[in-house]
Formats: C-alpha cells, structure tokens, sequence
C-alpha cells in the first residue's frame, strides 16, 4: 500500500539533543577530548564587572573552530550553518529552542582578545596532540599559500611622495581608460598611516614600472577582460589599501591581482598536525621569511620538549643564505 507522509508541527515534543547525535560523529568526540575551560581565566580581564554578559569565550573558539573545519569565513553564515546542524549544536552546548549568539558578536569579540590568546589556544591543542602521541617533532614540512585579504582592489589610492603628487603622476603612471586618477570606489575610512601612503621606492624601482606600464598601455584597454578590474598592472610600490593598509597585492600566474597576506604554515609529517602558522605580507618572498618561520618553530618544539631534524620544503625557499642558516642551526 503506497504511503503519504504528511507534516503537522507539534505544540509539544519529547526530545533530547545529545540522544540523535551518533556515539561515533566527529564533533561528538571533539566534544569528548576538547577541553578548552582555561580559556575562563585567560580571558577574564577582557571583560568588565558589570553589564550584559557577553559570549562565553569557549563558545567562541569552538564556533571558529566550526568555522575552519567547515570552510566557512562569514560569521552570518557560520552561524546560520551551526543553527541547522544537531551534532554542530552538541557541540558548542546549544539545545534546539537557544538563540544563537549574534554574528556581530563573533566579530566583535575576535577584535576584543589580543593575538596572545589565540596562541594560548592553538599551543594548548598542539600539546593535546602531543600528548597523544599525534607529533614527532622530527620532519616538519613548511609551505605557503595566498590568503585573500577583507579589502577590493577597486578602493587602491596612489601613494604620495614627498614631491608633488601631480608630477610624480606624470613619471611614473600611464594613464588608461581603466586607470583613472581617482579609485573606483572611496574607502569609508582611510586606515593606514603617514609612511604607508609615502612612496618609498626608488629611482630604479619606479623606472622599472614606468616601463612596464608603457607596454601594458599599448593595447590594454584593446585586450580581453581589460574591463576586469584585476586586469591593469599595479605595484606596491605605489599603491596602497586604505581599507587594510597591511595587504599587499599579489598575483599567481594564470590569475589577475588581488590583495593578499601570505600564510606560512608547518606541518609534523607524522600525522599531518599542524606545528606553526603565521600571516605575513604578500610582496616577501619565502625564502625571506624562513629563517623567522624556522626560529618560531624551533623554539615552540623545544618548549614542548621535542627535536627538530629535518626540515622539508620547496624551491621557493630555497638560497644560500638559508642553507648556511640551517646549517649552523643543526651545530
């Protein structure tokens, strides 16, 4: 006999959040090895005595956790992810019938704890995989990869120099029915300081992209997607991001420019934990950036009473200077 179901909500139910998640769901058992009670005392002194009480700091850091798992970078759509998600709601101690905190909270709060905070954490859960025998200590292995920073390309202003800004123009930009002397959008507020606004680069460097811009000039606004607006040729030289005056803009081959930090991260190879990660500026190259890679990690090794032999990466960081680094580091 054929069924039809049909769907009439109910007044009351019956229902217990922690019976319909699986004994073997994964944030079951993140929730069953995660402690993360330090955070209480950690954070304790970011918070007043009075007042409405805020987010609770584990919520928090379990709901950015939520967050990177399920590659979700909106605080309103990671909230409204977790909302229709049991096991997500086990986890950060929700029932069915709480509100979730608001996704100007998430963002509030991450700007309210400093960077010493989220380094207590990630060290707390690198030692928790230590502790159960997750990390080696032996072979690291260290890459890089672009990170999109929260700004456009269309806010970019000019840099000044220290001459007049509308000579200087004329030196070093060639103007195209795409290029105009203002952005194409105005930033709300201008973020950056005196020297980020201040052309800083050479006679040489400036010469090098006057030249480059008088071949892009040629038949740029001619080329298909000239209309794009990563398709014109800018430098960091004399551009900058009012909006976040640390990004810098990058570009990888077979895709137009875009402001980026440059996330440098360490992986233990034995079980694919990662070590170390830290943001630096988009325009360094890698094998500028490994000897700082290398004394961070060195030293949060040691302190968790691990050894460091061998250190895995590409080309890209590859140069003299850095093999002599670490070959006096191995003495």
């Amino acid at each position: 006999m054929q069924g039809k179901k049909t769907y009439q909500e109910k007044l009351f139910n019956s229902f217990r959040l922690s019976e319909r998640v699986p004994q073997d769901n994964f944030y079951r058992l993140l929730k069953g090895v995660l402690d993360l009670n330090f955070l209480y005392v950690q954070t304790k002194s970011y918070y007043g005595d009075s007042g409405q009480k805020s987010i609770d700091p584990v919520v928090f850091f379990k709901l950015c956790l939520v967050g990177y798992l399920e590659n979700i970078i909106s605080d309103r759509k990671l909230i409204q992810h977790c909302s229709m998600r049991l096991d997500i709601l086990y986890f950060i101690d929700y029932d069915l019938d709480e509100e979730l905190p608001w996704h100007s909270t998430i963002s509030r709060t991450r700007q309210l704890f400093p960077e010493s905070v989220f380094e207590e954490v990630f060290t707390k859960v690198l030692s928790m995989c230590i502790e159960k025998g997750m990390v080696s200590g032996h072979t690291q292995a260290i890459d890089s990869a672009p990170i999109k920073a929260n700004a456009s390309m269309d806010t970019l202003e000019l840099k000044v120099p220290e001459e007049d800004l509308q000579a200087h123009l004329r030196k070093v930009r060639v103007f195209s029915s795409m290029d105009k002397e203002t952005p194409h959008r105005k930033s709300k507020g201008d973020k950056s300081d005196r020297g980020q606004r201040i052309v800083t680069a050479s006679k040489k460097e400036l010469g090098a992209i006057q030249s480059r811009n008088k071949k892009w000039s040629t038949d740029q606004d001619q080329r298909p997607g000239s209309g794009n607006k990563g398709s014109k040729y800018t430098s960091n030289k004399t551009h900058y991001s009012p909006t976040d005056p640390d990004a810098r803009i990058s570009v990888k081959p077979g895709k137009a420019r875009k402001l980026n930090y440059l996330s440098q991260l360490s992986v233990d190879t034995a079980s694919h934990v990662i070590t170390d990660i830290r943001a630096y500026h988009a325009d360094g190259k890698d094998n500028q950036q490994l000897p700082d890679i290398v004394e961070r990690l060195h030293k949060r090794l040691w302190q968790q009473g691990l050894f460091w032999e061998n250190c895995v990466a590409d080309t890209g960081y590859s140069s003299g200077e850095n093999y002599a680094y670490l070959e006096q580091k191995r003495t």
